[in-house]
């Protein structure tokens, strides 16, 4: 199975996150003026994603997603080169007009579940000790995007192989916060 490809951050093994970390910086992929994005804290809830909406580095089955308190996020250089990819998406996601890289997502609807959350792709940045991902989310969404139905069973074993529990959905946690925050809303909590 280790022939499947899952994104290149988790092909050859995941590597653990640093206790105390406390952020960095990523960059966009272009070599002239890269966009920077400055998080100044350790990201939550890594994970693998098979939506069609996010970034994937080329080549890869799934893009790889964290989230950090919108706060701690700051664009510290080239801003310019930002536009929201569909703006009619829940996540506004913020790519380099140059090299579409997805530098990150945000909600703008205070109604949201996540709000107050923004979406990073770790993998963009060069410091090591990001929380490393635990479980992979969307999985079947990978048929969106042109992968074989026949071929689900052995990508999700090489998901287990790494150690990412596949999810159509998000994991269990997450889960329990997107209905927390409607019980809420609601008012039966």
């Amino acid at each position: 199975m280790s022939t499947i490809n899952i994104h290149p951050a988790v092909d050859n093994g995941i590597e653990p996150g640093s206790d105390g970390f406390s952020g960095g910086k990523l960059h966009c992929h272009c070599s002239d003026r890269q966009i920077e994005v400055t998080i100044a804290t350790q990201c939550l809830h890594n994970h693998v994603c098979g939506c069609t909406k996010c970034w994937k580095p080329s080549g890869a089955l799934f893009s790889m997603v964290a989230v950090v308190p919108r706060e701690s996020l700051s664009v510290t250089a080239n801003e310019d080169k930002l536009e929201v990819v569909d703006s009619s998406a829940a996540i506004q996601r913020h790519a380099c007009k140059e090299c579409g890289v997805h530098m990150f997502g945000r909600i703008e609807n205070s109604d949201h579940p996540f709000h107050g959350l923004d979406f990073v792709h770790a993998e963009l940045s060069d410091e090591k000790g990001w929380a490393a991902p635990e479980f992979a989310a969307f999985t079947s969404s990978i048929i969106e995007s042109g992968t074989r139905p026949d071929d689900m069973d052995a990508i999700r074993g090489r998901l287990q192989e790494l150690g990412l529990t596949p999810y159509d959905c998000l994991s269990p946690p997450l889960m329990d916060a997107i209905a927390t925050h409607t019980a809420k809303a609601k008012g039966v909590l």
